[in-house]
């Protein structure tokens, strides 16, 4: 077998000039991003950002590859499976780039998050875990972190989280505000996920692209969150490319409100305002009520 080649930087990002120029690209391999969640949206996210260039990353995962995630998370395989996640995002993105800086975390990322919110200045936030993410937003907005979200919604999605922008816990009405992390019920997290599914009903075409009987019961507990691979790793795109974007500032319009995209019908759905979004909210708080939940 013949040797591969020496490793180039200037060689491996040759193809992403035009899209960038070579004092662009110096920037996105000099930039430093935390990728929080190394599953389907942030492995996707991940994957385009060493991709691109990008020099410097943090990533966070506790959870090891299973079966299934094998329908979507990009770096999952029958060679991954059983290993921390973090263990093999490591090895395939070393391959992919071997002068990445890459350093990894388990479970104890919460304890460092105020020094390493310091050292990585961009977000993305791939997380289901409800109480961390809370910790993640409060402690980035001490740091001035600017954190990259995506709804808990069947269609892509993405935020950009400024900031002193409001945090989701404050714009969603969680019962968690001014509570500490530690006190955080289970019920709370429920809640929590309630309140934002229930942006995601009132804000988007979301209940006419899944199937609503699936997802009530994982509103209640009772199944798994659906997830699908052409949306995920869609959603993880639209995460890097808000990140290229900060980067490079060259302007972005989405704020903490965010936008979904819908493929199924090739349009970009804004937050609705005023008669609209109050109608909707209605219609879908009524649908949790019956549901059993609270809204």
């Amino acid at each position: 077998m013949t040797a591969p080649p020496p490793f180039s930087y200037d060689e491996f990002t040759a193809r992403n000039l035009g899209f960038v120029s070579e004092a662009e690209q110096r920037r996105l391999q000099a930039v430093r991003v935390f990728v929080c969640g190394a599953g389907g949206m942030g492995g996707a996210a991940l994957q385009s950002l060493i991709r691109a260039g990008v020099g410097h990353v943090a990533v966070a995962d506790p959870d090891c590859f299973e079966l299934s995630n094998l329908n979507r998370q990009v770096f999952a395989s029958l060679d991954t499976l059983g290993r921390r996640k973090v263990d093999a995002v490591h090895a395939a993105a070393r391959a992919i780039n071997p002068e990445l800086e890459l350093v990894t975390y388990g479970a104890e990322w919460t304890g460092a998050a105020y020094g390493l919110l310091e050292r990585y200045p961009i977000v993305i936030n791939a997380m289901d875990d409800i109480p961390a993410g809370v910790l993640l937003y409060r402690k980035a907005r001490e740091r001035g972190a600017t954190v990259i979200d995506a709804y808990t919604s069947p269609l892509p999605s993405v935020t950009v989280v400024r900031p002193a922008a409001p945090r989701p816990e404050e714009r969603l009405g969680y019962p968690t505000v001014g509570k500490a992390i530690e006190a955080m019920t289970p019920e709370d997290a429920a809640h929590c996920l309630r309140r934002e599914l229930e942006y995601v009903l009132v804000h988007s075409s979301s209940a006419r692209h899944i199937d609503l009987a699936l997802a009530r019961d994982f509103l209640l507990g009772r199944r798994k969150r659906p997830s699908f691979a052409p949306m995920v790793i869609t959603t993880g795109n639209l995460m890097c490319f808000e990140t290229v974007k900060l980067v490079l500032e060259r302007g972005t319009p989405t704020d903490e409100r965010g936008y979904f995209f819908n493929p199924w019908d090739g349009t970009v759905e804004r937050p609705r305002r005023g008669l609209r979004a109050f109608v909707a909210r209605r219609a879908v708080r009524r649908w949790i009520r019956e549901l059993g939940g609270d809204a």
